[in-house]
């Protein structure tokens, strides 16, 4: 376990310098954004000096040499447009976000794991041919397309849900304001329905092609034709022995899904205005705010990271023949 812990906290080192240097770099080649700080009519000499205090008038290396030095400290810089700490900004948005998320996944799990079952058992039939056919349709539908239809006709035709905004349960919570909680779940549900729908549809149409592959492999091996010609019943074949065994190579791809949604939230954030890390994100690329888009990388990264050892964790529980060592 130590060494395995050892290899897996170098690879993540790496992995985060190498995306934080990508993003780095991408955000300064889009363009100056001393312009943030600067009005519409300052001079040339005013935004040359501006963008020397800035020191964005140093080679890119350098700069990005101070900012991986800072990040060491906790310390990502302030915020260009909002003139603030970046980070602390960022981690403000992150309940709505973990909301959002979590919520998602939760949908995405209990609709897509009954129906890949279902279209296993059914295989060959016209139910199996419609899930798979409607689960291909999720897959190519594009989230954004979505969460606009779902406006247009949920919301504002039929008028049975709120179209934007949140209201929020983890961040009452997290300050210590249980009662107003508890108070705001029957809203904060229905908020949640459309964008976490948006959200999990490709997720729901994935897993569920998964859940039935999987099944299908495990349902033609010989214990679970010799649980058949015990007597069993097939419910029990199915939930004890079929799916308990089908559950590695779904387990894995259901926790990197949290990681997944993670990113997909950024265009429904925006399209819900929902006040999460990833509206924040997308505003700040628009904005080229280089220190608020680079902590909510790194928050993203660090989240998912835990997320890939806490499932390493996870496999060794399932299947005791796997070894981290």
């Amino acid at each position: 376990m130590f060494k395995y812990l050892v290899r897996r906290l170098i690879r993540s080192g790496f992995t985060i310098l190498g995306v934080t240097f990508v993003t780095f770099i991408s955000l300064h080649l889009a363009g100056d954004p001393t312009l943030l700080y600067v009005s519409q009519h300052a001079s040339a000499t005013e935004i040359a000096e501006t963008k020397a205090k800035l020191g964005f008038d140093r080679p890119i290396l350098e700069q990005y040499t101070r900012f991986i030095s800072g990040m060491l400290r906790g310390d990502l810089g302030n915020s260009l447009a909002a003139r603030s700490p970046a980070l602390p900004l960022v981690l403000d948005r992150l309940p709505a976000t973990i909301e959002l998320t979590v919520f998602a996944m939760i949908l995405a799990t209990v609709i897509s794991i009954p129906i890949g079952i279902y279209a296993a058992i059914r295989r060959g039939t016209a139910a199996d041919g419609g899930i798979m056919l409607v689960a291909i349709i999720g897959q190519s539908m594009p989230s954004f397309w979505l969460g606009i239809m779902l406006i247009l006709f949920v919301g504002l035709s039929l008028r049975l849900l709120p179209i934007s905004g949140q209201v929020p349960v983890i961040k009452p919570i997290l300050e210590g304001n249980i009662d107003e909680a508890l108070h705001n779940i029957p809203d904060a549900f229905l908020h949640l329905i459309m964008p976490a729908f948006t959200v999990a549809v490709f997720s729901i149409s994935r897993n569920a092609r998964l859940v039935r592959s999987a099944m299908l492999e495990v349902l033609t091996q010989d214990y679970v034709v010799t649980a058949r010609s015990k007597g069993l019943s097939e419910r029990i074949i199915i939930i004890r022995h079929a799916f308990r065994n089908a559950l590695v190579p779904v387990i894995t791809v259901l926790g990197l899904e949290f990681g997944f949604l993670l990113g997909g939230v950024v265009i429904t954030e925006t399209v819900f205005s929902w006040p999460g890390v990833g509206r924040l994100l997308f505003n700040s690329i628009n904005q080229r705010d280089i220190p608020v888009v680079l902590a909510a990388v790194l928050l993203f990264e660090f989240l998912f990271i835990g997320l890939i050892f806490a499932l390493d964790i996870l496999y060794v529980y399932l299947d005791p023949r796997i070894r981290l060592d």
